[in-house]
C-alpha cells in the first residue's frame, strides 16, 4: 500500500472523475477525438492555447487523447451530465514541486460559469492528491476573463512572467 500511495504522488494516473452540480470532469476516451476536434477548432481557443495548432485536425484531437497510460500530462473533459463535451481542463506535473493546470472551454459553453465550476473541481482534487505541491497556472494578461476565473478559484498572481511567451504566472501555495 506505501508503494501504491508514493506513486500516486508522481503520476496523473488513475484520477478519479469529479461530479460537481452540474458536470462531470474525467478522462478523455478515443470516442471523444471528434467532439474534442469540433469544440477545439475555433480561433478564439487555438489563438490562446500555444500548443495547439490551427486549424485543429481530428488527428490533433486523437493525440491530444493520447493512448499510452498518463504520468505527468493528462487532459480531461469537461461534461454536461448528459455526456456533451464542453471544455478541457489540461493537469502536468512540473517536477516534483508543482502541478500546472490548463483550461479551455468551447464557444457555447463560455460565460455559464462552467469553466469556473469544472476548475474548481479540478483544484479540489489536485489539492487533495498533491497536498505538497504548488498549482500553477499561467494566463496573458490580457484575457480579463481567465484571470476572473483563476482568482475565483483561488490563485494569485505572482507578479512573474511564466514559461509561455506574453503569459503570467499564477499559483495556489500548498495547504
Amino acid at each position: 500500500m506505501f508503494f501504491k500511495t508514493l506513486a500516486s504522488r508522481y503520476s496523473l494516473a488513475n484520477l478519479p472523475p469529479i461530479e460537481t452540480a452540474r458536470l462531470r470532469v474525467d478522462g478523455l476516451v478515443p470516442a471523444d477525438a471528434g467532439a474534442i476536434q469540433a469544440l477545439t477548432d475555433d480561433p478564439a481557443i487555438t489563438g490562446a492555447v500555444d500548443f495547439l495548432p490551427d486549424p485543429f485536425t481530428l488527428d490533433h484531437a486523437r493525440r491530444l487523447v493520447g493512448g499510452k497510460k498518463p504520468i505527468k500530462d493528462r487532459f480531461l473533459g469537461v461534461r454536461r451530465k448528459d455526456g456533451t463535451l464542453l471544455g478541457i481542463v489540461g493537469t502536468h506535473l512540473r517536477g516534483d514541486q508543482a502541478v500546472e493546470i490548463g483550461y479551455w472551454m468551447g464557444g457555447s459553453a463560455r460565460g455559464q460559469g462552467y469553466g469556473s465550476e469544472a476548475v474548481t473541481g479540478v483544484v479540489a482534487l489536485l489539492r487533495h492528491r498533491f497536498p505538497h505541491r504548488i498549482i500553477v497556472a499561467e494566463c496573458r494578461p490580457e484575457n480579463t476573463a481567465s484571470i476572473g476565473l483563476l482568482r475565483k478559484v483561488g490563485f494569485r498572481d505572482t507578479g512573474d512572467e511564466g514559461h509561455r511567451p506574453g503569459r503570467r504566472i499564477y499559483v495556489i501555495e500548498p495547504s
